[in-house]
């Protein structure tokens, strides 16, 4: 099931940038972030208030406030920086720059997370790396 759910990530994910691309055209990326975030912010809240999963807010450990205050962080600085390139880049060239991530996101967790190194993934991996290269020179 979470290769469908990762396939529509990345479906939602190129719409994003195309709708972003458009939206941030005349504005700031930051004001362009701030209302994106507000749009995220009723939407996440609703799924869980509509699927009745507000009562796990109460079970969060110091331990995950801490990673997903951290994984929020890190998400606002990438989406600041994402639409800073929209101002100026061409959607196609920046959201495949942008989709580095996903091979350095496979790195830190080979790392990290100790998860396994198959052969497959590193060549997918080094493989994005070699496309950001081509876009970029």
């Amino acid at each position: 099931m979470w290769k469908y759910y990762a396939l529509l990530s990345a479906l939602f994910a190129a719409a994003t940038a195309v709708l972003a691309k458009v939206g941030v055209k005349g504005i700031s990326g930051n004001v362009a972030t701030a209302v994106r975030t507000v749009v995220i912010l009723f939407m996440a809240w609703g799924i869980i208030l509509l699927s009745g999963e507000l009562k796990e807010v109460k079970q969060l450990s110091r331990t995950n406030l801490i990673f997903l205050v951290l994984s929020g962080v890190a998400t606002g600085l990438s989406w600041i920086f994402y639409f800073k390139a929209l101002e100026t880049g061409d959607v196609s060239k920046v959201a495949p720059i942008d989709k580095l991530s996903v091979a350095i996101a496979m790195g830190l967790s080979f790392v990290f997370l100790k998860e396994p190194m198959e052969l497959k993934t590193v060549i997918g991996g080094l493989l994005i790396v070699a496309g950001t290269f081509v876009i970029i020179s």
